[in-house]
């Protein structure tokens, strides 16, 4: 049997386990959605970091790096700067005031914190979290497509159903206790992928110098941090690199990360944990690109986000590189795990059980909790299947709608006395309509990332909407 294979098949059977074992813990839909709030800094930290450095990752950015160079350096910038200011200023006053409230789920949140008897924080928010998520789990299925296909004599439709078919089990059986802990052994796996595969690059390549050398050779742009653009273009380009860190601080599956932990002071230990590790990271995830230009520059590259597992087939005996390669895979599962589960608790907590059935047993909201997951992951299927977008393109619509949505909204809700639930519900429309009018005008698209002026707006929605009706609405930071 093709050695790949097998390192793929124990690595799927280890979530199929994980699966049964967890599936006895979820007695409340508390258990299912936050763990009880029991779990470590640890398992915290690196759920937090697996969910939040998806496919696009491992497939992505070393895809973009491997076509356009570095260039692409500021999005690794962008987004460890946003990882460190996530932990620093989000993190630990989230925990406390959600711990406070009671509150289970973002829109939760919002709408505890704001007494909204009206419900529309808590409607609107969970309507935009199940929309974007829906196209952000498509992506990852997307490349379970391109990554088992790659490797097994199968149609991507068929690598498609077995990789979604698995994460939408193991998420529906165990919960949220499955998806930490599966997420914090992928996020083990895919540092590895990440370190050793350009470690080893190097060395095949002759050293540090020679390298570059040859990168340079072979692409005079590509070692250029402005990929020879100048004025104007050059700084909208760096702009739109840096503005990835702007959606951290407003991602459902990450911050269900902080809400989730024993102990709230743990968080600073955490951010110690989750900045190292993106730092290895996106830096190795760069380089794998980077050297990919050299190592796979006599072979047919017919899809840039491939590049990465070509290239461990290439420096790996068969059963390494299938290790290496069950990196991606945990990639495109930790981030979908969380996804499905963020999107169900919108469904289940927020929609059926607070405004349909607030008598419902723990019992039934489980169950109900296991079919909306199933739900949610058929529908991202569909989209998967029409979808000509790649990975890349995929998540940054999500990542944008998602950051500018719920990003500014948040941080003004934890730290500014005068927000209120007028200008949260403004904030959060004006940054999904300006995300979406942004991306399907082609020349606003071509210019700037979505998520600049999306998260811009918003916050300026909301603090004009807020001071506007400060006087007669609860507003004030959680202390």
């Amino acid at each position: 049997m093709n050695p790949i294979l097998i390192g793929l098949i124990l690595y799927l059977a280890f979530l199929v386990i994980v699966a049964f074992w967890t599936f006895r813990f979820n007695k409340t839909l508390g258990d299912f959605l936050l763990a009880g709030r029991r779990l470590g800094t640890w398992v915290v930290a690196f759920s937090e970091r697996a969910s939040g450095e998806s496919a696009w990752l491992l497939l992505g950015l070393p895809g973009v790096l491997f076509a356009a160079g570095f260039v692409e350096l500021w999005v690794a910038i962008g987004c460890t700067s946003g990882i460190l200011f996530s932990w620093m200023f989000i993190a630990r006053p989230l925990r406390v005031a959600t711990g406070k409230l009671g509150a289970l789920t973002l829109p939760d949140f919002f709408e505890r914190r704001f007494d909204d008897d009206t419900h529309a924080l808590r409607i609107f928010s969970s309507l935009i979290i199940t929309f974007f998520f829906t196209f952000y789990v498509c992506a990852q299925l997307m490349a379970a497509g391109k990554l088992f296909a790659l490797f097994l004599p199968i149609t991507n439709l068929q690598a498609m159903i077995i990789g979604g078919g698995i994460i939408v089990f193991y998420t529906l059986m165990g919960g949220f206790f499955a998806v930490a802990w599966t997420d914090f052994v992928q996020a083990i796996l895919m540092l590895i992928t990440l370190v050793v595969l350009p470690v080893v690059a190097v060395m095949e390549l002759g050293g540090w110098n020679s390298a570059l050398a040859q990168v340079s050779a072979l692409h005079p742009n590509h070692l250029d941090i402005l990929g020879g653009k100048t004025g104007m273009v050059a700084a909208l380009s760096i702009i739109s690199g840096l503005a990835w860190g702007l959606g951290y601080m407003g991602m459902p599956h990450l911050l269900t990360r902080f809400m989730a932990i024993k102990n709230p002071n743990d968080l600073r230990k955490g951010a110690v944990i989750g900045i190292s590790w993106a730092v290895l990271a996106f830096w190795g995830a760069m380089f794998i690109g980077l050297f990919a230009t050299v190592l796979l520059a006599a072979d047919a590259v017919l899809d840039q986000e491939k590049v990465m597992p070509l290239l461990a087939i290439k420096l790996f005996p068969g059963w390494i590189a299938g290790i290496l390669i069950a990196g991606a895979l945990a990639a495109m599962m930790s981030t979908a795990d969380s996804q499905l589960l963020v999107s169900t608790s919108a469904l289940a907590e927020d929609i059926y059980h607070q405004l349909l059935n607030k008598k419902a047993d723990q019992k039934k909201l489980v169950f109900i909790s296991r079919m909306l997951t199933l739900l949610v992951g058929v529908i991202a299927f569909v989209v998967a299947l029409v979808s000509k977008e790649l990975v890349y393109k995929m998540v940054a619509f999500a990542w944008s709608g998602l950051g500018a949505s719920f990003g500014p909204v948040l941080l003004l809700t934890l730290w500014w006395k005068r927000t209120t639930r007028e200008g949260v519900l403004a904030g959060m429309i004006c940054g999904t309509l300006v995300t979406i009018v942004w991306r399907l005008t082609p020349a606003l698209k071509a210019t700037l990332f979505e998520i600049v002026p999306a998260f811009f707006m918003a916050l300026l929605a909301c603090v004009i909407v807020s001071l506007l009706t400060a006087s007669h609405t609860r507003g004030g930071k959680v202390d």
